[in-house]
């Protein structure tokens, strides 16, 4: 007789490595897709900024706000018409600061609908609050 394990499997009705590696899949597929576009969106406005001016560096400062306030700033910016090579590195940039967040959410969604496992679903969700705050918060 085989005996079951107490992991995913026996919580969600698949095997185990199954389950782990549709996990790590998922969690792959999301860390890559936020860096590269990422490094798209940096690259794009570098590019743009160089080719109009000749220079690489941007004049502005982020410190003193959170990823909110750094985002709401750039909206206002594009519903305004300003739309420049500065719009898209600091795209870049909030898609590289939101990709952790995106990682944690996705995994406590995982660990709660497809895993059913509620442990893991709560641990997940005091990381994703650590995150949030640390992001939005501060």
């Amino acid at each position: 007789m085989k005996k079951e394990s107490k992991g995913l499997s026996s919580l969600c009705g698949a095997d185990e490595p199954a389950i782990q590696h549709a996990m790590e899949t998922m969690v792959g597929y999301i860390l890559q897709t936020g860096v590269v576009i990422s490094a798209a969106l940096l690259l794009a406005g570098y590019v743009w900024r160089f080719a109009s001016t000749g220079q690489l560096g941007f004049d502005y400062a982020i410190s003193g706000m959170n990823l909110y306030e750094f985002v709401k700033a750039e909206v206002m910016q594009v519903v305004a018409g300003a739309i420049r090579p500065r719009l898209l590195v600091s795209l870049g940039i909030a898609v590289l600061l939101l990709t952790p967040l995106i990682r944690v959410m996705a995994s406590m969604l995982f660990f709660a609908v497809v895993a059913r496992n509620l442990k893991y679903a709560l641990f997940t969700l005091f990381v994703l609050a650590v995150l949030a705050h640390s992001l939005f918060v501060r």
